[in-house]
């Protein structure tokens, strides 16, 4: 028998990694599905479209998962089984009727299910999330679990950093289950969807900060959006600031009000709980913002009152 061949679908780290653990097992791909990048978006991760140019496989940038001349080219490669690591379109029934599919998530499912897992359980303040190799059905991260790796999410930790855990995670995964997943003895675990919970995709706008929340909400939602991601930003006299960096604060803001404040030309945000965030990194228009131009804005802002 020759090597089991795949065709993946993949993108970002979490493609690029998987599909070298794949090539690392002996797996013949066959061809690569994956994503022109578009020109809009912050490109802070790996190409998997050049590993598949420095290796020699196959690849194609469909703009429809659903289209009938995607359909017709994985059966023609023939593959053994689908794989999909980050892979941002749903995958239609009649591809994943083709052979056995697995898929790559990026939390312990089934804990936050869907899109952008990592930001979600930073925003929610979990404690650790992880990678989960799962059997693909038509419904989202639904199905049996083969494999996962946990990895903790620290206090401060940002979505970034806890994607780089994740991606090891996920490497560390399938390292792990590939030989058993390659000579079908591979375990299948119970995905319970009565725990845990689906969410959608997130836009630049959930980044926009109510100060009237407690302070580790606030700090939650910095740290689940904090760059490469748009950034977590408020508004004073139309101009909207992004916090780049960012700590809670040991100090009470006393009887400042909510929002951003300046204070021993230091800039803090100021809390619904009188809890504050010491900002470190603020930007405007992709400017750095000093505590002495921030402290003007607001008192423009207060003079115009």
């Amino acid at each position: 028998m020759g090597a089991p061949r795949a065709v993946v679908f993949g993108y970002h780290n979490v493609g690029v990694r998987c599909i070298k653990v794949l090539l690392a097992g002996g797996v013949d791909i066959a061809l690569v599905v994956t994503h022109e990048d578009s020109p809009t978006e912050n490109l802070w991760f790996e190409s998997v479209a050049s590993l598949c140019q420095a290796e020699g496989i196959p690849y194609i940038t469909p703009s429809d998962a659903r289209a009938p001349e995607l359909l017709a080219q994985v059966q023609a490669a023939r593959p053994d089984m689908l794989f999909s690591f980050y892979y941002r379109h749903m995958l239609p029934a009649s591809i994943l009727e083709v052979a056995p599919a697995y898929n790559m998530h990026g939390s312990l499912l089934p804990q936050f299910r869907g899109r952008a897992p990592v930001n979600w359980a930073v925003l929610h303040g979990a404690t650790e999330t992880g990678a989960t190799l799962h059997e693909m059905t038509v419904k989202p991260d639904a199905g049996a679990i083969v494999a996962q790796t946990a990895v903790p999410i620290l206090p401060d930790d940002t979505a970034f950093e806890v994607f780089g855990k994740v991606t090891v995670a996920a490497e560390q995964t399938l390292w792990g289950v590939l030989p058993a997943l390659l000579d079908g003895t591979a375990p299948r675990h119970l995905n319970d969807l009565r725990q845990g919970g689906y969410f959608g995709g997130r836009t630049p706008e959930d980044g926009r900060i109510d100060w009237k929340l407690p302070a580790q909400q606030v700090y939650n939602l910095h740290r689940a959006v904090a760059p490469p991601y748009p950034g977590a930003f408020t508004e004073v006299n139309n101009v909207v600031y992004t916090i780049e960096k960012a700590r809670l604060s040991k100090h009470s803001a006393g009887s400042l009000p909510a929002g951003l404040a300046v204070v021993d030309n230091c800039i803090f945000g100021v809390c619904g709980d009188g809890r504050m965030l010491a900002i470190s990194a603020l930007r405007a228009a992709g400017e750095p913002i000093s505590a002495q131009q921030l402290q003007a804005s607001l008192t423009a802002r207060v003079s115009t009152h």
